[in-house]
């Protein structure tokens, strides 16, 4: 069929029923005509619809996800945000600090005149929350669970095999992970940093409220960060703990009794929160940056963790990603208007000049604080605390800096 010639049906096929697949399938849902159709594979076995309907009651230990000021931007638009409000937890100000050092920050939502700088999502909650919204769109496909074997590419399109069966797609999203197999398979090389560091992860309980404030302290073993969540009914000063630590001292407080842990902890952040009340469930994992090198070909793209898995220091791995199918849906849907293939390699490289600019500045973020906080040179510490003392004493710089960081002027970009 010519680029030109009235296209019939076209096929886009989600490799990852992830929190960013489920995401793009929504999207797409919402931007393009009702003859393209849209599946969803993921290899994981999910809730079922009953158990995805009931009502979400918060978990001591359920891991989160930071959200940005753009990506619930984004949620609300797609009719998601009152279905969440039970796992959110509001960012209202954000200390950043380095230990032992003069130089802070602090960043307020009222300042910029928002309800909140971000939100912190309880996993479970924002993943049952997608997943209904999914299943509660008919053309939306999900198989599950069903993993994609192999993926075969011509001119026209891709065959993709689904355990077995081949089905023919015009576009096939790989959303299925850092480690995806997928993506090797098809050729799609990667960078890989490893920054030799684990990130130490648990929820913990505080003697004295929150109050919505977030904490982000530069350390000589790395940057740990405090993020407010919503109360239990066990605990009610409860926040997500991400603690960038060397591999062995991770291992070491992953498995120490809580006394132990309390005391390197409060070593490190201090007593801004009175006592540690409860700590939960520990784990850690190796921290690495992972990119793709190239990120779409004719018929095929990468997305989310697949394309760029960022260091944890800022949270925004799944803001970035959302920000990047907000972007593919919309230029899909220009190429499905204009006739031409979802997978149309003009739209696909022309997503990928759009996105170009925010992926760089947010994985050079990601990727370059956290080495800048370390560095020993007497010179460089004073220019970072003369930094952030800078941004605690201009209003303009500080709410620019925000502005950056929540990600609005890169939704602006990425809607076109």
């Amino acid at each position: 069929m010519s680029d030109g010639a009235a296209r019939q049906s076209d096929h886009v096929v989600i490799a990852g029923g992830g929190m960013v697949g489920l995401s793009l399938a929504l999207l797409l849902d919402r931007d393009l005509p009702e003859r393209v159709r849209i599946t969803v594979v993921e290899g994981m076995a999910l809730p079922e619809p009953t158990a995805v309907s009931s009502p979400y009651h918060p978990s001591f230990d359920a891991r989160s996800t930071a959200l940005s000021f753009s990506t619930a931007t984004l949620l609300q638009e797609l009719g998601l945000w009152d279905e969440l409000l039970p796992g959110l937890g509001p960012i209202r100000q954000i200390h950043v600090s380095r230990r032992g050092r003069f130089g802070s920050s602090c960043l307020s939502a009222h300042e910029q005149g928002w309800d909140a700088l971000g939100w912190v999502v309880e996993n479970p909650c924002l993943g049952r929350t997608l997943l209904a919204a999914v299943r509660g769109r008919p053309r939306i496909e999900l198989r599950c669970p069903a993993r994609v074997s192999e993926a075969r590419a011509d001119a026209g399109g891709m065959d993709v095999t689904l355990d077995g069966e081949t089905v023919r797609a015009d576009l096939l999203v790989i959303a299925d992970g850092a480690a995806s197999t997928l993506r090797e398979s098809l050729g799609f090389f990667t960078r890989r940093k490893s920054y030799g560091q684990q990130g130490l992860i648990a929820n913990l309980a505080f003697e004295q409220d929150h109050q919505g404030w977030a904490f982000e302290r530069f350390t000589a073993s790395g940057p740990l960060a405090l993020l407010p969540l919503v109360a239990t009914a066990e605990s009610a000063h409860r926040m997500a703990l991400v603690w960038t630590l060397p591999p062995t001292e991770a291992q070491r407080l992953q498995v120490a009794d809580d006394d132990s842990f309390r005391r390197a902890l409060e070593d490190a952040f201090g007593h801004r929160l009175g006592r540690i009340t409860r700590v939960g469930e520990r784990h850690s994992y190796p921290l690495a940056l992972v990119e793709a090198v190239e990120q779409a070909r004719r018929h095929c793209v990468v997305l989310g963790n697949a394309a760029h898995a960022l260091h944890p220091v800022a949270g925004q791995g799944f803001n970035l990603a959302l920000r990047d199918a907000a972007a593919l849906s919309t230029h899909i849907s220009d190429a499905v208007r204009r006739q031409r293939s979802p997978g149309d390699l003009d739209a696909l490289e022309a997503y990928t000049r759009s996105r170009h600019e925010d992926q760089a500045i947010t994985i050079g973020a990601s990727d370059g604080l956290p080495g800048l906080f370390m560095v020993a040179d007497p010179l460089v510490s004073l220019g970072r605390d003369l930094a952030l003392a800078g941004l605690d004493l201009f209003p303009l710089l500080r709410r620019q800096f925000v502005h950056q960081a929540a990600g609005m002027a890169a939704l602006e970009t990425a809607r076109g």
